[in-house]
Protein backbone atom coordinates (compact mmCIF):
# COMPACT_ATOMS: atom_id res chain seq x y z
CA UNK A 1 0.00 0.00 0.00
CA UNK A 2 1.63 3.18 -1.19
CA UNK A 3 2.25 5.82 1.43
CA UNK A 4 1.37 3.51 4.33
CA UNK A 5 3.40 4.16 7.47
CA UNK A 6 4.34 1.10 9.45
CA UNK A 7 4.89 1.39 13.18
CA UNK A 8 8.21 -0.26 13.98
CA UNK A 9 9.75 -1.16 17.33
CA UNK A 10 13.39 -2.03 17.87
CA UNK A 11 14.06 -4.63 20.55
CA UNK A 12 17.62 -4.79 21.69
CA UNK A 13 20.38 -4.60 24.22
CA UNK A 14 21.37 -1.18 25.42
CA UNK A 15 23.57 -0.15 28.33
CA UNK A 16 22.21 2.24 30.92
CA UNK A 17 24.60 4.94 29.65
CA UNK A 18 23.36 4.46 26.07
CA UNK A 19 19.76 4.65 27.27
CA UNK A 20 20.52 7.91 29.09
CA UNK A 21 22.09 9.35 25.92
CA UNK A 22 19.03 8.31 23.92
CA UNK A 23 16.68 9.98 26.41
CA UNK A 24 18.78 13.16 26.34
CA UNK A 25 18.65 13.20 22.53
CA UNK A 26 14.87 12.74 22.67
CA UNK A 27 14.61 15.73 25.01
CA UNK A 28 16.55 17.74 22.44
CA UNK A 29 13.83 16.86 19.94
CA UNK A 30 15.78 14.21 18.03
CA UNK A 31 13.52 11.36 16.88
CA UNK A 32 14.38 8.06 18.52
CA UNK A 33 11.69 5.71 17.28
CA UNK A 34 10.13 3.12 19.55
CA UNK A 35 12.54 0.94 21.54
CA UNK A 36 12.26 -1.90 24.00
CA UNK A 37 15.68 -2.28 25.59
CA UNK A 38 17.32 -4.76 27.90
CA UNK A 39 20.53 -4.10 29.83
CA UNK A 40 22.04 -7.46 28.85
CA UNK A 41 21.54 -10.08 26.17
CA UNK A 42 20.89 -12.60 28.94
CA UNK A 43 17.91 -10.58 30.19
CA UNK A 44 16.55 -10.23 26.66
CA UNK A 45 16.79 -13.98 26.08
CA UNK A 46 15.29 -14.77 29.49
CA UNK A 47 12.26 -12.56 28.81
CA UNK A 48 11.81 -13.27 25.11
CA UNK A 49 11.78 -17.05 25.02
CA UNK A 50 10.92 -18.89 21.81
CA UNK A 51 7.29 -19.29 22.97
CA UNK A 52 7.01 -15.55 23.74
CA UNK A 53 8.50 -14.63 20.35
CA UNK A 54 5.80 -16.83 18.85
CA UNK A 55 3.17 -14.76 20.69
CA UNK A 56 4.71 -11.50 19.45
CA UNK A 57 4.82 -12.83 15.91
CA UNK A 58 1.14 -13.78 16.05
CA UNK A 59 0.20 -10.38 17.50
CA UNK A 60 2.33 -8.09 15.30
CA UNK A 61 0.05 -5.82 13.30
CA UNK A 62 -3.11 -7.59 14.49
CA UNK A 63 -4.63 -5.04 16.90
CA UNK A 64 -6.14 -6.00 20.25
CA UNK A 65 -6.71 -9.73 20.77
CA UNK A 66 -8.12 -11.84 23.57
CA UNK A 67 -5.69 -14.25 25.20
CA UNK A 68 -7.95 -17.06 23.99
CA UNK A 69 -7.52 -15.82 20.39
CA UNK A 70 -3.74 -15.58 20.79
CA UNK A 71 -3.68 -19.17 22.09
CA UNK A 72 -5.84 -20.32 19.16
CA UNK A 73 -3.60 -18.61 16.60
CA UNK A 74 -0.43 -20.25 17.91
CA UNK A 75 -1.97 -23.60 18.84
CA UNK A 76 -1.05 -23.53 22.53
CA UNK A 77 -2.86 -24.12 25.79
CA UNK A 78 -4.65 -20.97 27.01
CA UNK A 79 -3.20 -21.24 30.56
CA UNK A 80 0.37 -21.37 29.28
CA UNK A 81 -0.28 -18.47 26.89
CA UNK A 82 -1.89 -16.50 29.72
CA UNK A 83 1.30 -16.92 31.82
CA UNK A 84 3.52 -15.79 28.95
CA UNK A 85 1.24 -12.86 28.11
CA UNK A 86 1.25 -11.72 31.75
CA UNK A 87 5.07 -11.78 31.77
CA UNK A 88 5.14 -9.71 28.55
CA UNK A 89 2.63 -7.21 29.99
CA UNK A 90 4.62 -6.90 33.23
CA UNK A 91 7.78 -6.26 31.19
CA UNK A 92 5.99 -3.52 29.23
CA UNK A 93 6.18 -5.34 25.91
CA UNK A 94 2.44 -5.97 25.56
CA UNK A 95 -0.29 -3.58 26.65
CA UNK A 96 -3.67 -4.42 28.17
CA UNK A 97 -6.77 -2.71 26.84
CA UNK A 98 -9.68 -1.55 29.00
CA UNK A 99 -11.77 -4.49 27.83
CA UNK A 100 -9.14 -7.04 28.96
CA UNK A 101 -7.59 -7.76 25.58
CA UNK A 102 -3.88 -7.46 24.87
CA UNK A 103 -2.13 -5.55 22.13
CA UNK A 104 1.34 -5.39 20.63
CA UNK A 105 0.93 -2.03 18.89
CA UNK A 106 3.53 -2.54 16.17
CA UNK A 107 3.47 -3.66 12.55
CA UNK A 108 7.14 -4.55 12.43
CA UNK A 109 9.84 -5.67 14.87
CA UNK A 110 13.56 -5.14 14.48
CA UNK A 111 16.09 -6.83 16.75
CA UNK A 112 19.37 -5.04 17.47
CA UNK A 113 22.33 -6.12 19.56
CA UNK A 114 26.06 -6.42 19.09
CA UNK A 115 28.31 -9.25 20.25
CA UNK A 116 31.84 -8.15 21.09
CA UNK A 117 34.99 -10.02 21.95
CA UNK A 118 35.26 -10.68 25.68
Amino acid sequence: MAGETRKTVTIGVQSLDDAKRQVAAAFRGEGQGDHISFVTLELLLKMLTAKRWEILQAMTGQGALSIREVARRIGRDIKAVHSDVQALVTAGILEKTEDGKVIFPYDEVRVDFVLRAA
